[in-house]
């Protein structure tokens, strides 16, 4: 009991100490979603229909039921989110790495509202359950994990910056680096779940609408 206590506390205290930056990640992520969204609509009629085009070949292997192994898929979204986020939370151990964090995040924000719109865009309400099927179950999970890896890599990255480069009291990084390297194995085992839902779930919602 005591220790969920000490749990919840040190969890509120990292919200409480990093509120601004997790505005400003939020933000970010936001604007990225906003001009995925926005890409979209300036698309040129070719480079959508060949989009489209290839979203339509994905589609007829989905409903065949036969074109996707859940395990491949299972490898293939795992490795991509935790290649993801670990280079997110090795940049975070890094000086220079705090321009590309916010690189990465705004980049997500923009595949996830490109995806979106983009379906909703060629197949109007349709497109629009679709996305709800296909992306929305895994990244609600997906993207507080992003925001908070980004957050706390930004967080630990600053306070190396002031550690290193300004005169403050010096605190022991060994004992953050070892949180920080919880965060990063409990993570892990989150997309565990996010990757199997989206192997083994998600492909048969997206063929209950596409039937």
């Amino acid at each position: 009991m005591q220790r969920q206590i000490n749990i919840k506390d040190r969890i509120n205290q990292h919200i409480q100490d990093n509120m601004s930056i997790y505005t400003f990640t939020i933000v970010l992520f936001l604007m990225g979603i906003i001009f995925g969204s926005i890409v979209v609509n300036s698309l040129p009629g070719e480079a959508k229909q060949n989009l489209f085009n290839y979203l339509q070949r994905f589609f007829g292997e989905m409903a065949g039921k036969n074109g996707i192994v859940p395990t491949a898929m299972f490898s293939e979204s795992y490795t991509h989110y935790i290649q993801y986020i670990g280079f997110i939370w090795i940049l975070g151990l890094s000086i220079i790495g705090l321009p590309v964090i916010f690189i990465l995040l705004f980049l997500k924000g923009i595949v996830v509202g490109f995806t979106v719109g983009f379906l909703v865009n060629q197949m109007g309400f349709h497109g629009f359950w679709l996305a709800l099927a296909s992306v929305f179950p895994q990244n609600l999970v997906i993207i507080p994990l992003f925001i908070i890896v980004s957050t706390t890599s930004i967080a630990f990255s600053l306070k190396m910056i002031r550690q290193l480069l300004m005169r403050t009291r010096k605190q022991p990084l060994l004992p953050q680096f070892s949180y920080y390297m919880m965060l990063l194995m409990g993570v892990a085992s989150i997309l565990v779940v996010v990757a199997l839902f989206e192997a083994y779930v998600s492909p048969v919602l997206m063929r209950s609408i596409l039937s």
